[in-house]
């Protein structure tokens, strides 16, 4: 079988490291918000460029945290997409705001800068771009319109861990940017955990105070805050794979490259690089009016691509509304993600492009 994302793969490349990391862990008796975490929020916020690393329990608690801490809150409106994991939404609505939905660059599905200005009202405090598939969003574009009305920006990194964008890397641009550790990321743990990045102090000091309940001092709360940290094990976890980043990503360049070879003579829509950008393919995703065919014949065979996303949040029944995105709602019934991660062969992506030319020459 060939999975889409394989986590268990990254673990047994680093396994001595990563199972080290654990013990060092254990055998401290510290488990929440200790010398792991502190290190590694440091040494992320370095990473990326930017001064401060708050962690958290998890992207979507990071992403709630940054929004709040930008002053978000109730009635406001934060515009963002619908062509994006449920979590940049839920975060939204958690602090208390109402999502508004611009369409998206039928390119890059990133969303449309062009559409952003129609959508700002005098509710609108935040924009919110998901640099989604591993792809920055078009951020000069989206600070400029930002600045000219006074809205913060919060970058939704989730699936982008050191991609770039005009020789910076994502979660640098915004007044806060918010990343997602889940095992299969670019950079995942082993288990739940986020952070937000930040270089205003704050912004910083803000979300420290309410990922803990608000304390200043323990048991004492000084704002409304609740619970959402990135425990000691995770860190350890992600110090060790923060190392591997960079070449982990070029590997799925690598890949991605074999696939354009391989399927650049086939109907299908192939992913597409921005100017100026460094894609990181968290993602390997493809577009076909033939995707639902496409996918089962695939499955048959062991072969286990999947949707990213198949409904668009503003068709979702929690977060429904009426106005029409006709290029996310296009792409939602064309995307397909196929096996992608570091660790995948040459000979993994070969069987894949394989079956899919079979499916399209009627022999699969």
């Amino acid at each position: 079988m060939i999975l889409c994302a394989n986590p268990l793969a990254q673990y047994l490349v680093r396994k001595k490291e990563i199972d080290d990391a654990v013990a060092r862990v254990l055998q401290s008796g510290y488990y929440i918000l200790g010398p792991e975490t502190k290190a590694f929020e440091r040494e992320f916020a370095g990473y990326t460029g930017v001064r401060h690393g708050i962690g958290a329990g998890s992207g979507t608690e990071a992403l709630h945290l940054a929004i709040a801490s930008c002053g978000v809150g109730t009635g406001d409106e934060v515009i963002t997409t619908a062509h994006t994991a449920v979590a940049t939404v839920s975060a939204i609505v958690s602090a208390g705001a109402v999502p508004v939905f611009a369409d998206i660059e039928p390119d890059f599905y990133t969303i449309d800068p062009a559409k952003i200005e129609s959508l700002i009202t005098s509710k609108t405090k935040a924009i919110v771009p998901v640099h989604i598939y591993g792809q920055p969003a078009d951020m000069d574009a989206i600070m400029a319109i930002a600045r000219k009305r006074g809205l913060k920006v919060i970058e939704d990194c989730a699936q982008a861990h050191g991609s770039g964008y005009k020789d910076r890397k994502a979660g640098s641009f915004g007044d806060a940017a918010c990343f997602s550790f889940y095992p299969t990321k670019n950079l995942g743990a082993a288990g739940d955990g986020g952070m937000v990045l930040t270089n205003d102090p704050a912004i910083a000091e803000k979300a420290g105070l309410m990922r803990e309940y608000g304390w200043k001092e323990r048991y004492v709360s000084f704002m409304h805050g609740w619970n959402s940290r990135l425990d000691e094990i995770q860190a350890a976890v992600l110090r060790v794979k923060l190392k591997y980043l960079d070449a982990d990503n070029a590997l799925r360049r690598k890949a991605a490259a074999v696939y354009d070879r391989e399927l650049s003579s086939l109907p299908v829509t192939l992913p597409r690089e921005r100017p100026g950008s460094y894609h990181v393919f968290h993602l390997y995703v493809v577009r076909t009016p033939k995707r639902n065919m496409l996918m089962e014949s695939l499955k048959k065979i062991g072969i286990m691509p999947l949707i990213h996303y198949p409904v668009p949040v503003h068709l979702q029944p929690a977060y429904k509304q009426s106005a029409p995105l006709p290029a996310t709602e296009t792409a939602a019934g064309e995307i397909l993600s196929l096996p992608m991660y570091p660790e995948i062969t040459d000979a993994q992506i070969t069987a894949v492009c394989g079956a899919v030319k079979k499916f399209f020459n009627g022999e699969l």
